[in-house]
């Protein structure tokens, strides 16, 4: 049956209904995931005190504990996952968030995919560096960074890291954001870290230090659950020069 002259006008008025119904519905997602939760999570845990080697998100959510401590420069921890052949992670912007949303819907490699911020006492991650698993960002391993301001000045400078498996993308159980979702085995990651460097020629010793402590039944900033010994490895880089 052919259309009335009034048909094609109706399925624009239509598609322009869908169009704006779409657009609404994806701000109103945007306000309550990026503004609305985060601001609600901030208000919660205004009053909490920060825990030892525990870090958050910038929402102010309890993130993933801290489980790897390196000694050396900044150009030794480079060095070292440079040889180990993990990359350093490219900064979080407009175009390279763009850029890992693409790769993970189109199955395509990205090397040097932005990881999420995380605080440690109060700072930014220093460095993240990352190591691919299959063929696209959303599977992969890799451990955020932090410089100890507290080492003293005739030191070898200490870092802390926080070193996880990233097993897929979803939502935060928390917020909504888009994130990734890691393994629960944190242990596995930690010792995987260290394995690589090592098998790498840059590890000059590696002990066993005090961290967060066992826990069971962790929950991180995504609200992915996790496991750990609550130990950290102190590892010694190999220098430079």
């Amino acid at each position: 049956m052919a259309d009335t002259p009034a048909a094609p006008q109706q399925r624009r008025r239509r598609s322009a209904r869908a169009a704006k119904l779409a657009m609404w519905a994806a701000a109103a997602y945007l306000l309550v995931a990026y503004f609305t939760l985060p601001a609600f999570w901030l208000l919660h845990d205004r009053d909490r005190a920060p825990a030892d080697f525990l870090t958050t998100t910038t929402d102010g959510i309890p993130g993933d504990p801290i489980n790897i401590s390196l000694i050396g420069s900044e150009e030794d921890v480079i060095r070292a996952f440079a040889a180990a052949r993990w990359n350093a992670a490219d900064p979080i912007t407009l175009s390279s968030s763009v850029e890992i949303g693409l790769d993970v819907v189109l199955d395509r490699r990205y090397l040097d995919a932005p990881v999420s911020t995380l605080l440690f006492d109060g700072r930014r991650q220093d460095l993240a560096f990352e190591k691919p698993s299959g063929t696209s960002p959303d599977k992969r391993h890799h451990v955020r960074l932090w410089l100890d301001a507290n080492a003293g000045a005739n030191e070898r400078p200490t870092w802390f890291g926080a070193a996880s498996y990233d097993r897929g993308v979803g939502v935060s159980h928390f917020t909504g954001q888009i994130t990734h979702h890691i393994d629960p085995d944190l242990d596995a990651e930690r010792d995987f870290v260290i394995s690589d460097l090592a098998k790498a020629g840059h590890v000059v010793s590696t002990e066993t230090i005090d961290g967060i402590g066992p826990v069971e039944n962790g929950v991180n900033g995504g609200g992915d659950r996790y496991f750990t010994d609550g130990m950290i490895l102190r590892t010694v880089l190999t220098p430079s020069s």
